[in-house]
C-alpha cells in the first residue's frame, strides 16, 4: 500500500483509535512504506505527530477522557419529589405513597427566556436618567419581533425594576399582545459573586454579599421545575441584566458560579434555559442577538 493512501487511512481512524496513530508512526520510521530516510519522511513523521496530539487523553483502561466533578444533583432546586415524598413521610405514614409520590411529580417543561436590556445612556446621573438610547429602542423592537416570530405561547413577561430593563420589556410586549407584565427588584443589576479569575477594576467585598443575597433569591424564584398542579409547557420571559443572566447560566447548569464573569452577551440578546420535569436543564441559546443586523449589536 502506498504512503498517501495508509494516510488516509489514519486520518480516517484519527478521531477514533490514538493506537492507529502510533503503529502508523512506529511502520514508517522503518521504511514499512517503501520510503527511506530523508526531508520528506521526517515531515510526514511531522504530520503523524499532529495527529497524535490531537488525541483525546486516555488511559490504558480507557480511550474515551474521564469525567471530572461532581454528578448532577437532580435536586437542586429542592423540588425533587422522591425527597419531597422522604421527608413527608418522616412526618408521617401515607397510605399510598406510590400515589403519594405521583401527584406530587412534576409534569411540564419550563421555557424560561432570559433578555437582557437594550443599549442605555451611560452617562445618566442615577437609573432614571439610564434611560434607552435611539439604537436601544431599535434592539428591543428587534428582540420583541423575534420572540413575536417564535409562536409561542408565552405566560409572562417579569423584568427589572431598572429603567433601562423596564423600558426594553414594555418595548419586547408591543410584538406579544396580552402577556401580563410583572416588575421585580430582586432581578436589579448587581455583583452576584467575586469572579475567578479576580479582576482588579471590580467590587469590594461588601458589595457582593448584598447584591449576591439578591441575586441568589432572583434565581430561586424563577429558575426551577415546574410545579406539579402545572398541567402545560410554559413559556416565560425574563428581561433583566448581563450580570443577572450569567449567573442564573451558570447555576442552573451546575458550572461554578464564580466562572459568570467569563462570558459575554449582546444587548438585547436571547439565552433560552429548559427545565424538564425531572430536573434536567438544558441551555437552549446563549446570548442569540444572530436576528439583529451587524450594525445594531452593542453589549453596553
Amino acid at each position: 500500500m502506498s504512503y498517501r493512501k495508509t494516510f488516509k487511512l489514519i486520518c480516517g481512524f484519527a478521531g477514533g483509535s490514538a493506537a492507529l496513530v502510533f503503529a502508523a508512526a512506529a511502520a514508517e520510521s522503518r521504511g514499512y512504506f517503501g520510503e527511506h530516510l530523508g526531508e520528506e519522511p521526517r515531515r510526514r513523521r511531522a504530520a503523524l505527530g499532529v495527529l497524535h496530539a490531537a488525541q483525546p487523553a486516555w488511559t490504558p483502561g480507557s480511550h474515551t477522557p474521564a469525567p471530572t466533578g461532581p454528578g448532577w444533583d437532580f435536586n437542586w432546586d429542592k423540588r425533587d419529589p422522591s425527597a419531597l415524598c422522604s421527608d413527608r413521610k418522616k412526618e408521617r405514614v401515607s397510605e399510598d405513597p406510590g400515589s403519594e409520590q405521583d401527584n406530587s411529580k412534576p409534569k411540564a417543561t419550563r421555557h424560561i427566556f432570559l433578555i437582557r436590556h437594550s443599549q442605555y445612556n451611560l452617562s445618566g446621573n442615577g437609573d432614571t436618567e439610564r434611560i434607552l438610547t435611539p439604537l436601544g429602542r431599535e434592539q428591543a423592537e428587534l428582540t420583541g419581533q423575534r420572540l413575536g416570530a417564535l409562536g409561542l405561547k408565552y405566560d409572562v413577561l417579569i423584568h427589572s425594576s431598572m429603567t433601562r430593563a423596564t423600558e426594553t420589556a414594555h418595548i419586547i410586549s408591543k410584538h406579544i399582545p396580552g402577556v401580563e407584565l410583572v416588575s421585580c427588584d430582586l432581578l436589579r443589576e448587581g455583583a452576584p459573586i467575586e469572579p475567578v479569575p479576580p479582576v482588579t477594576h471590580w467590587k469590594p467585598d461588601a458589595v457582593y454579599h448584598e447584591d449576591g443575597a439578591r441575586i441568589e433569591a432572583a434565581f430561586r424564584r424563577y429558575i426551577h421545575r415546574a410545579d406539579p398542579k402545572q398541567k402545560e409547557d410554559s413559556y416565560e420571559i425574563i428581561v433583566c441584566h448581563a450580570n443577572v443572566i450569567r449567573y442564573f447560566v451558570c447555576r442552573a447548569l451546575q458550572f461554578p458560579p464564580e466562572g459568570w464573569l467569563r462570558m459575554g452577551l449582546h444587548n438585547g440578546s436571547i439565552t433560552w434555559l429548559t427545565v424538564r420535569p425531572s430536573g434536567r436543564v438544558a441551555l437552549r441559546t446563549l446570548g442569540d442577538a444572530g436576528f439583529m443586523p451587524p450594525d445594531k449589536l452593542t453589549r453596553t
